[in-house]
């Protein structure tokens, strides 16, 4: 799916490159795979301001994912490789043999046509993308989507356009994944994962080219806080670069939280007995 660019007849045509993939269907969603998608602007539910720069942006209808995969040893035909605009990657959507459809993640090398299912018995030769089964039953080394954190919840893990995990290893009942950020961690063996890596790898890639392509994607304007007045942000006021006292500030947030180097994460959260490599290659905190 390669990169698209533009002929440069105007200025954020020269900058512009988006991944539209071959294989899409020109089709509207399946009706019953659809609800309507709410939109907040970034308040809650008293209306307050929660998340900042969000608002506007064009209509959407949300896709109903399946990501538990629960029709065992039932196999589906793929009819269609289609958009989904509330995520990074494509969607494929699947007919069961009992006429029932779904909609999936869609990894790379599915094609329309292509036969996929879910069980919790394997052969050798059925590894192929799309495929859900236990963490147990896969070989190691295998490149996995779409993981469930808990048995029966639904997939939680690597679900983003081009992103897959490496099976490390299974035994005793806990299986090692190799995220994509480098940390290694303990999952259930008995949760199951889709085989293959998740496609679109090249959304990551795009070039929105102008303002206005954000906004159609619901972001609004963002203003540095170095250009603010004191009063508004931590980073604000001064004479050039100084900030009061003449002295360089950290970068923070607006309500005075570091941006960089501060940890965000809690030192003892119950997961960490579950990761044994951090993302820096350090052991977790709490451990030595």
């Amino acid at each position: 799916m390669p990169l698209k660019s533009f002929r440069p007849v105007t200025k954020t045509l020269r900058f512009t490159m988006l991944n539209r993939p071959d294989n899409l269907a020109d089709k509207r969603p399946e009706r019953g795979l659809v609800e309507h998608k709410h939109k907040t602007g970034g308040r809650n539910c008293y209306g307050r301001l929660t998340s900042r720069r969000r608002g506007g942006g064009h209509k959407k209808l949300y896709r109903l994912i399946d990501f538990k995969r629960a029709k065992l040893d039932m196999p589906a035909r793929v009819q269609a490789i289609e958009y989904d605009p509330n995520r990074t990657a494509s969607i494929a959507l699947i007919a069961y043999a009992d006429g029932t459809k779904s909609y999936i993640l869609a990894p790379l090398g599915l094609n329309v046509g292509d036969t996929i299912y879910s069980a919790n018995k394997t052969e050798s030769n059925d590894f192929r993308p799309g495929n859900v089964f236990p963490l147990a039953v896969i070989p190691p080394a295998t490149k996995v989507h779409a993981v469930e954190l808990i048995p029966g919840r639904g997939a939680q893990l690597a679900r983003s356009a081009g992103v897959s995990l490496e099976l490390v290893s299974v035994e005793n009942g806990n299986a090692q994944l190799k995220l994509a950020s480098g940390e290694i961690r303990l999952v259930n063996a008995l949760c199951r994962a889709t085989i293959g890596e998740v496609g679109n790898a090249e959304h990551g890639n795009r070039s929105l080219g102008k303002a206005g392509r954000n906004r159609w994607l619901g972001r609004r304007p963002r203003q540095r806080g170095m250009t603010m007045n004191p009063i508004d942000h931590p980073n604000g006021g001064g004479q050039g670069k100084s900030k009061g006292g003449g002295g360089r500030q950290q970068l923070m947030s607006p309500w005075g939280q570091l941006a960089k180097g501060f940890p965000t994460r809690r030192r003892f959260k119950p997961s960490n007995s579950l990761i044994l490599v951090r993302h820096n290659g350090r052991p977790p905190r709490g451990k030595k």
